[in-house]
């Protein structure tokens, strides 16, 4: 059990969250969040594809900011590097 719940979040990390939205014109639109260091814009992409599916997606608003975390050590130093990213996509009409 105990492998299940340290796997879990492992897994979640690594995939793109998805928001219901509305498009600049009144379309139904996706924001996706890919943020993180187990993320990519590749995440973002993909779950873009698999919810408009063959007809295919346009990006409406991408952004991109780096940042850094830091803490966690005995010394006081440490940390890292994080990422946001989030974008918004309008499925295409056939």
């Amino acid at each position: 059990m105990r492998p299940i719940l340290i796997a879990l979040p492992c897994l979640l990390a690594a995939c793109a969250t998805v928001h219901e939205s509305y498009a600049p014109d009144g379309q139904k639109a996706y924001t996706l969040n890919c943020s993180g260091m187990a993320r990519g814009w590749d995440k973002c992409f993909s779950k873009a594809g698999e919810l408009c599916g063959a007809h295919g997606y346009s990006v409406i608003d991408r952004n991109g900011e780096s940042g850094a975390v830091f803490g966690g050590t005995s010394n006081g130093w440490g940390g890292g590097s994080t990422m946001e990213r989030s974008m918004v996509v309008e499925c295409k009409n056939p």
